[in-house]
């Protein structure tokens, strides 16, 4: 059970912490020569294998809750140059990477990338195939709305080599679906999961809780539902309103959203659901994976990493090259975002510029202090000594830079959440909930600036 009361106690504004520093610090004064130096100084940096990223911003409509980066159209000559955008830009970039190193994943997000054709897609997976070494063991992952799948369609995306495909369900309940004007999927959930399974392909569902007319026991049926057909992943997102950034949410207010008692029991209830009548291995606050998935042999034997495209191994972990409007590299010491502008994206590469908007060039202590974060939140766990000896400094120059002192955190170890020693740090089960306020004491530029955060829990 989730204790309500430590809940209250620290669930207040602070970043995400699926980034260091978050992407509200990017700074516009970056440039494309910015990124094309980085690009360049990525080849001698670690991890030596590359991640790639492509953002697909269109969607057929648009979702209520939706916090991502779109644009709703169906104009297939906007699209078109789009897509000749993308393929530009990938040469653009490929051009200054040595192609030596290994493409370990490929993930298409969005938006709605199975807004595109197949045909669409497979001129761009072309060219990637063409450009970059792809091995047998490279994921290739797609985010999908499944009310756009078919069975067809899956076929043709097998045929290019995808093997994980992301459903964003959502919901189960139609009439919640309907409130934030998303359709529910076209096939049957079960048969569309039979479907890429047996192409031996991995599947996970994506759920929100939060929405309007959930109820706790709406979204326990829901979750209930989902184990029935045992994805590979389960994924029970937050809904966050942020109606001062995505005003498009603000009719959601009208309908009326869960309080945040209410939204409490639903992620419990989702929970316990999930961890007392399954054998799902959770996966930071979450994420639930089967026990024989990568992701759960990695947080097993602490080896569980996360950058832009959602958790991975150690193992297959890159740095990440993006492409399209609005989408983020994430290299060694470098965060480089295209512009937001779809227009604007198209002309410059047309015009053979980087589409660059903002950026962040990482000191040696914001990448340290990073590191230490993302081991936290990915592991529930951190041993001093073994990061020092991967980052290549002492561990006393990591503790100086994090401002790590035990009496700051005596407040999770009073509360049974952190366990304190002198060779690690182990967050608890109970700690787990709490765990952006814990790695928040290592993080010394929060209270240096106006940023806005959404609630910790």
């Amino acid at each position: 059970m989730i204790n309500k009361a430590i809940i209250e106690k620290y669930d207040q504004p602070l970043p995400r912490y699926t980034s260091y520093p978050p992407a509200n610090y990017f700074k516009t004064d970056f440039t494309a020569d910015d990124y094309k130096k980085g690009i360049i100084a990525s080849n001698a940096k670690e991890p030596q294998a590359i991640s790639l990223y492509l953002h697909i911003p269109f969607c057929p409509k648009l979702c209520l809750y939706c916090g991502c980066t779109t644009l709703i159209t169906k104009k297939e000559e906007l699209i078109e140059s789009y897509i000749d955008a993308i393929k530009q830009e990938i040469k653009m970039v490929s051009q200054l990477i040595d192609l030596t190193r290994p493409v370990t994943q490929i993930h298409w997000g969005g938006g709605t990338p199975n807004a595109l054709s197949t045909n669409q897609i497979g001129s761009i997976m072309a060219l990637i195939h063409k450009t970059f070494k792809i091995g047998k063991t490279t994921e290739i992952a797609i985010e999908c709305n499944p009310a756009y799948l078919t069975t067809g369609y899956v076929n043709e995306l097998m045929d290019m080599g995808f093997n994980r495909i992301s459903l964003g369900i959502q919901d189960f309940n139609d009439d919640i679906l309907k409130n934030v004007h998303r359709d529910p999927s076209k096939l049957p959930v079960e048969e569309l999961t039979a479907l890429i399974r047996s192409h031996h392909a991995g599947v996970n569902f994506d759920f929100i809780y939060g929405l309007p007319g959930q109820t706790v026991s709406s979204f326990k049926d829901t979750i209930a539902q989902a184990l029935t057909i045992r994805p590979d992943r389960l994924v029970t997102f937050s809904y966050a309103h942020v109606p001062w950034v995505k005003p498009h949410q603000i009719p959601l207010e009208k309908l009326g959203l869960p309080n945040a008692a209410d939204k409490l029991s639903m992620y419990e209830a989702a929970h316990d659901v999930i961890t007392q009548t399954s054998d799902y291995q959770p996966i930071g606050l979450d994420h639930y994976a089967i026990p024989s998935d990568p992701l759960s042999i990695a947080i097993n034997s602490h080896m569980l990493h996360r950058n832009f495209q959602g958790y991975c191994t150690r193992e297959t972990t890159g740095q990440v090259y993006a492409f399209g409007m609005s989408a983020i590299s994430q290299l060694n010491r470098m965060y480089a975002q295209n512009t937001k502008n779809t227009t604007e994206y198209i002309s410059l590469i047309n015009k053979g510029e980087f589409p660059i908007e903002r950026g962040y060039n990482l000191s040696p202590e914001e990448h340290i202090t990073g590191e230490v974060i993302t081991e936290l939140m990915c592991n529930n766990y951190l041993n001093w000594e073994k990061l020092a000896h991967r980052l290549n400094t002492s561990e006393n120059e990591i503790k100086t830079i994090t401002d790590y002192r035990p009496e700051k955190m005596q407040t999770f170890i009073d509360d049974g959440l952190l366990i304190v020693t002198d060779e690690a740090l182990t967050i608890t089960e109970a700690g787990r909930f709490t765990i952006r306020n814990i790695v928040a004491t290592l993080d010394t530029k929060l209270n240096s600036g106006n940023k806005r955060f959404s609630k910790s829990i």
